[in-house]
């Protein structure tokens, strides 16, 4: 059985890499790259590195070749026809190569009126992938946990938690969690070729009260939560390049569209998910 992982060289694809290394051998494994020089270290471990463009069908043609299971994580775009393009080129791909699994690495903030950037793409792809002749699964992640920890000395230095969403909750998983998840999707045929849908969540959401409490103590410092506007948030982060996308996203968080909560990480692994104060605990250093 041969295994390909796209965007092997990014914060969850290396963590992915790894956890499936743990289930296969790497002469199993083939890893897409956009840039090649980024991952001299995977090919000097034993890896099979291609390069990979999602919008030139060619080198994705070339890479899937023998491949039998596809670990689609998609680029960072966020424009969603871009994204509809490039995963529409994976499928073209993996028709020509006659992949005949996909498992694809999703977000949770796919409902019909959500109003987050990127919820259209979301949106497409479970009726998309149902539409087709693939076996697949949709592993959806909600909010990453991991930025918390690089975001903590600005909100140290802020005194407050400043999310835009009002009362409302937000779930997270870490990227540890979700790619140990996705690795044991991909190599389980019962977990992955039946058209599932699972939502990775810790086993409880955290409004931003909870979460401001949780980093107090965690950091020994007083954190708060003073909620900002929308329009603030946006314009604080614009200089980072996604202020408009990030204030699109908590005005569905806002909205309740991002609270869910599920058991699937468990179902998938056998045990609990890493909640919010050990995470935090583990990773944050002063």
């Amino acid at each position: 059985m041969k295994y390909m992982i796209t965007g092997a060289t990014g914060h969850l694809g290396q963590k992915v890499v790894a956890e499936l290394n743990k289930l296969v051998p790497s002469r199993d494994i083939r890893l897409g790259v956009h840039t090649p020089k980024k991952a001299a270290n995977l090919v000097a471990a034993g890896f099979d590195v291609a390069a990979i463009d999602y919008a030139d069908t060619e080198t994705l043609i070339q890479a899937f070749a023998g491949v039998d299971v596809l670990i689609y994580i998609p680029s960072l775009t966020y424009e969603v026809q871009g994204r509809i393009n490039e995963f529409e080129n994976t499928l073209t791909a993996m028709e020509k190569d006659r992949v005949k699994t996909i498992v694809d690495v999703s977000f949770f903030a796919d409902q019909y009126n959500n109003p987050f950037q990127m919820a259209g793409y979301y949106a497409y792809l479970p009726a998309r992938l149902a539409s087709s002749h693939f076996q697949y699964a949709v592993v959806k992640n909600s909010l990453y946990a991991d930025p918390l920890v690089p975001y903590l000395p600005e909100l140290i230095e802020r005194h407050n938690v400043i999310y835009p969403i009002g009362d409302q909750q937000m779930s997270f998983i870490s990227r540890q969690d979700s790619a140990e998840a996705i690795a044991k999707v991909a190599v389980k045929e019962y977990l992955r070729d039946h058209g599932q849908n699972y939502l990775l969540t810790m086993k409880q959401n955290y409004s931003m009260d909870e979460l401001a409490q949780i980093m107090s103590q965690v950091t020994g410092k007083k954190i708060g939560y003073v909620p900002v506007s929308l329009q603030e948030f946006a314009d604080i982060y614009r200089s980072e390049g996604d202020g408009d996308e990030l204030a699109s996203m908590y005005k569905a968080a806002a909205m309740g569209l991002m609270n869910d909560v599920t058991d699937d990480f468990q179902h998938i692994t056998g045990h609990e998910p890493q909640g919010m104060r050990d995470f935090l605990k583990e990773n944050y250093h002063a």
